[in-house]
């Protein structure tokens, strides 16, 4: 319990081996055996029911005596002995958050239902297990604070806020239909802008839609407030086979057209500081990634800025660069093919001078935006699963924390630390926050703040 006497106990070559406990009088462990290759399957809801591990013990001391307590093929987690008696119990996984808590003696089936995470009393008679919930968070729930200077707050993808009026945009994914929204920063007085069904109400579109394919995506402000910009189309893998347009309306809602003709899939828009220029991802459905164009909206020129596999440009509040997620394992001999993921966040000058590749993780980095005061806010992968990897449901990648770092990648700051996703930051000054909306934090303190924050994949939305 001091620390002292760290040892490794077992191993398995090619086996991830987890969840240990001990026996009641400390001789043996047990443990759940899967294969490393499997971890993958455990934790995606298709493949769960064909998913196997055992539920194995070995005697402490040594690492040996390896007995398999169960042998059929099903995904087994969570094994312990059952009080003093031979007995073990563990938890059937049958599906996402669901399960049968079983037992290698009577009886052999216990209860069903949303079951994670059990742990026996010390006589065996009662169970206390953690029961997880899939449903959506409310918009501006309040989170955990890691860092006392600042709220954190729940909200739906592609937050931007304006700071003229105060008011955010965001992309209704998790809240509606994609549709583009406007609300204060505590998501009431909700104004919308464009609904992506009145621009294609196909039932591709809508099959894609229900499925978070498709929809108006990377809403972006002038910062008069006076129009905003997005992209309509599908997204994510479904970009392959799907245009994108780029539209602008006013921010009411009014006078909606689009900027781009659909051939290609353009997406992920975002003004210059004085609104006469859009920065945005192109993609060929034949030939994969363009990179980054530069529409100047008077003339409606385009102009080239990058060629790689780049996404969600955001323009500096100075003007001055542009922050972008780049594949930076990706050559143009790669074409449309997907390459092994190491996406990075970068920088350039709106001229296409001085790129800078600001994160060196050798993991997922993504969604970068800009702060308030010229920092920019990311989500990472660098740390892993924050668990065993075989115990997560319904996911399919290490989940991403939020990093605050400079605008020339250093003084990098760690801003949350959590086993969910954590992605797509906005940081919103307390100043925009109406009495009845902010906490007790704020309203005790005018210096703190807000991050609202979207819980969204980062390696899906790299791909968009």
């Amino acid at each position: 319990p001091d620390g002292s006497g760290f040892r490794k106990v077992v191993s398995k070559a090619g086996y991830s081996l987890g969840w240990p406990k001990f026996s009641p009088d400390g001789k043996r462990v047990i443990f759940y055996s899967i294969l490393t290759s499997d971890t993958f399957n455990a934790h995606r809801p298709e493949d769960v029911t064909t998913t196997t591990s055992q539920i194995v013990s070995v005697d402490f001391a040594t690492g040996t005596e390896w007995v398999n307590h169960t042998t059929d093929a099903s995904l087994k987690m969570g094994g312990a002995y059952i009080g003093n008696s031979t007995n073990i119990g563990y938890l059937y996984r049958t599906g996402t958050s669901v399960g049968w808590i079983n037992y290698t003696s009577t009886p052999t089936k216990n209860f069903y239902g949303n079951i994670r995470n059990p742990a026996w009393s010390p006589d065996g008679t009662k169970i206390v297990y953690e029961s997880t919930g899939w449903g959506i968070r409310a918009a501006e729930k309040s989170l955990w604070s890691f860092d006392s200077s600042y709220e954190y707050r729940f909200m739906d993808v592609f937050p931007m806020l304006n700071n003229k009026t105060g008011r955010i945009v965001t992309t209704q994914k998790q809240f509606g239909n994609s549709s583009i929204v406007t609300s204060t920063p505590g998501y009431t007085n909700l104004s919308l802008v464009f609904d992506p069904f009145s621009v294609n109400d196909t039932a591709a579109f809508a099959g894609l839609n229900v499925q978070g394919l498709s929809g108006a995506f990377q809403p972006t402000w002038t910062q008069d407030a006076s129009k905003i910009a997005f992209g309509v189309g599908a997204w994510f893998f479904d970009r392959v086979n799907n245009p994108g347009a780029l539209y602008i309306a006013n921010a009411d809602g009014s006078n909606v057209h689009n900027l781009t003709d659909n051939t290609l899939n353009a997406g992920f828009p975002s003004f210059n500081p004085n609104g006469t220029k859009l920065v945005y991802r192109l993609w060929n459905l034949d030939k994969g990634p363009l990179g980054l164009r530069i529409m100047d909206l008077a003339t409606g020129a385009v102009t080239k800025l990058t060629d790689g596999w780049d996404n969600t440009p955001g323009w500096s509040p100075d003007g001055e660069r542009i922050v972008f997620t780049r594949n930076t394992n990706w050559t143009t001999a790669d074409g449309a093919r997907w390459k092994a993921d190491r996406f990075d966040v970068c920088t350039i000058r709106p001229d296409g001078t001085d790129l800078q590749v600001l994160t060196t993780s050798g993991a997922n980095d993504a969604h970068a935006v800009w702060t308030n005061d010229g920092r920019i806010a990311y989500s990472t992968g660098m740390y892993g699963f924050r668990d065993e990897c075989a115990l997560f449901d319904d996911t399919f990648q290490p989940y991403g924390q939020i990093v605050v770092m400079n605008y020339d990648g250093s003084n990098k700051v760690l801003m949350t630390d959590t086993l969910w996703e954590d992605s797509m930051p906005l940081f919103v000054p307390a100043q925009f926050w109406p009495a009845a909306s902010t906490t007790k934090t704020l309203n005790s303190n005018a210096s703190k703040s807000s991050y609202a924050l979207a819980a969204l994949a980062v390696l899906s939305l790299l791909s968009l």
